[in-house]
């Protein structure tokens, strides 16, 4: 159909487009892949704090866990800002308008010498000017004290009240009655971490050794594309992750091989309880060998010339009395 000249051309496109599925397979290279997804309850996006091993952490990219929608409607407003000065007590109105008045008019009067009784001689004229002197004096003196009393009843900060008043002096709490800030889950803002790993709930030497047991199995199982293991070491969740992966590497007709997993470092980052649920994210730097394969001939696609050294965060979940699940994957920041 195609004549020799545009042969060529088409077989060089065949090759870029092997070339391009080649690399894509890179992409889902051992468990995680170079990705970050998974679910931390609470703290799903939210940094983990930070440690030796790892600094900081790349935010979740995917997961099904819904983020905390801050609450879209701020302050009711109940009216206009009301002018201030000293007939800010009346709050305007008729009966600011006619105190104004009538002081401007009193003033203007004893100025000029006619005020209420100007038109008046003699000793009704002197009556009429101390009239209005006291007058003046003792309208002011009224809208002084209305004017201190509508302060000493506004709160200190015009922005609203202080934690203080609304939980009587103790630390804000988020929706699960956990305090905000260290240790405290949704209320720190994503990118934002203490300044030091915590622990809520009492890890153990038997919890690191369930860690690095699972750190091997769930990279072993992944290579044997083993989703009945995986199921017995992930979360739901996580399995359609992998499960997803798997079918992407079939259809491109590779394979991903990983042997000799080796923890090298591993701390802490935070372990906290969410309802009947223990969490811990824990960050490890950890050495394999990790190449692609191809499924029908098993020549190495990609990979394979040596021990890659990978640093992640993985965050592990188990219900009250049950066993440890990888609950989500972070690379590290």
């Amino acid at each position: 159909m195609f004549g020799s000249r545009t042969r060529p051309i088409f077989l060089s496109l065949a090759v870029a487009s092997a070339l391009i599925l080649v690399a894509g397979d890179v992409a889902w290279s051992r468990a995680g892949g170079g990705s970050s997804f998974g679910s931390r309850g609470g703290r799903t996006f939210s940094a983990p704090a930070q440690t030796r091993t790892a600094p900081s952490a790349a935010p979740m990219e995917r997961s099904m866990t819904q983020p905390a929608r801050p609450n879209a409607a701020g302050p009711a407003t109940t009216g206009m800002a009301r002018p201030g000065g000293m007939f800010g007590g009346f709050g305007g109105g008729l009966l600011g308008g006619l105190a104004a008045g009538f002081l401007g008019a009193g003033l203007i009067g004893m100025l000029s010498g006619h005020g209420f009784m100007g038109g008046l001689g003699g000793f009704a004229s002197m009556l009429g000017l101390l009239l209005q002197i006291g007058l003046v004096a003792f309208l002011g003196m009224f809208l002084w004290r209305m004017w201190q009393g509508r302060r000493a009843q506004q709160p200190a900060m015009a922005s609203g009240p202080q934690f203080r008043d609304v939980n009587d002096g103790a630390p804000p709490r988020n929706g699960l009655g956990m305090p905000l800030g260290l240790g405290g889950g949704l209320g720190r803002g994503a990118g934002a971490a203490p300044a030091e790993p915590s622990d809520d709930i009492g890890i153990g030497p038997a919890d690191y050794d369930a860690f690095e047991h699972l750190l091997g199995d769930v990279q072993g199982a992944y290579a044997k594309e083993d989703l009945t293991a995986l199921r017995t070491r992930v979360t739901p969740e996580m399995l359609s992750y992998f499960s997803e992966q798997f079918a992407e590497n079939a259809g491109r007709g590779v394979i991903n091989e990983i042997a000799d997993v080796k923890l090298e470092q591993g701390d802490l980052a935070e372990a906290w309880r969410e309802g009947d649920s223990d969490y811990a994210t824990v960050a490890m730097r950890y050495s394999l060998v990790d190449r692609m394969v191809d499924r029908g001939t098993g020549k190495v696609v990609s990979g394979g010339e040596g021990r890659d050294t990978v640093t992640e965060l993985w965050t592990f979940r188990r219900s009250r009395g049950g066993s440890w699940l990888l609950s989500a994957i972070q690379q590290a920041g």
